[in-house]
C-alpha cells in the first residue's frame, strides 16, 4: 500500500464543492451586473440641485422663531421672543414662519436675535426649506 499526500474526495463531496463554487460565481456576476447598472444610471442623471433651489434672491416676510418650535412655542410662561432665544442658545437655528411654512435661516444671527418673536422681512437664497440669509429687516407695517 502506498501513501500519497493527496486527499481523495468522495463524489458527494466533489459535487458540494462544485455547487458552492458555482453559487459564488453566480453571486459575484449578479453583484457586478447590479453595480454596473447603478453606475450607468448615475452617469445619465443630470447634475443634482436641491429641490426648489434658486440662485436668485427671494424675499420672505414672516415671524422670526426657531426651527424647533416653529409657530408654536413650547416653553410655558415665556414670550415667543424669550422661547426663541432660549431654543437658539440650546442649539437650534433661527427660523421664519410664513403662513404654515417654517423656513430655517442660516446667517445674520445677531440681527435675527433682535427681531426674535417679531415680524421680519428676510432676503436670501432659498434652497428647499433653508434660506441662506443675505439681509434681515423689521417688517413694514401694512397700511390700513
Amino acid at each position: 500500500m502506498t501513501v500519497t499526500g493527496a486527499v481523495q474526495l468522495q463524489p458527494n463531496q466533489k459535487r458540494g464543492i462544485l455547487m458552492k463554487t458555482r453559487r459564488t460565481v453566480a453571486n459575484t456576476i449578479a453583484v457586478f451586473t447590479f453595480s454596473t447598472m447603478l453606475m450607468a444610471a448615475q452617469m445619465q442623471m443630470p447634475a443634482s440641485k436641491p429641490a426648489e433651489a434658486s440662485s436668485a434672491s427671494k424675499t420672505l416676510t414672516g415671524t422670526v422663531s426657531d426651527a424647533m418650535c416653529g409657530a408654536h412655542h413650547m416653553e410655558k410662561g415665556k414670550s415667543a421672543a424669550e422661547c426663541t432665544r432660549d431654543c437658539v442658545k440650546k442649539g437650534t437655528k433661527y427660523a421664519l414662519v410664513v403662513g404654515k411654512k417654517v423656513y430655517t435661516l442660516d446667517g445674520h444671527e445677531a440681527e435675527l436675535d433682535k427681531l426674535a418673536g417679531e415680524r421680519a422681512t428676510v432676503k436670501g437664497s432659498l434652497m428647499g426649506e433653508m434660506v441662506m440669509v443675505e439681509s434681515v429687516a423689521a417688517a413694514k407695517k401694512a397700511a390700513k
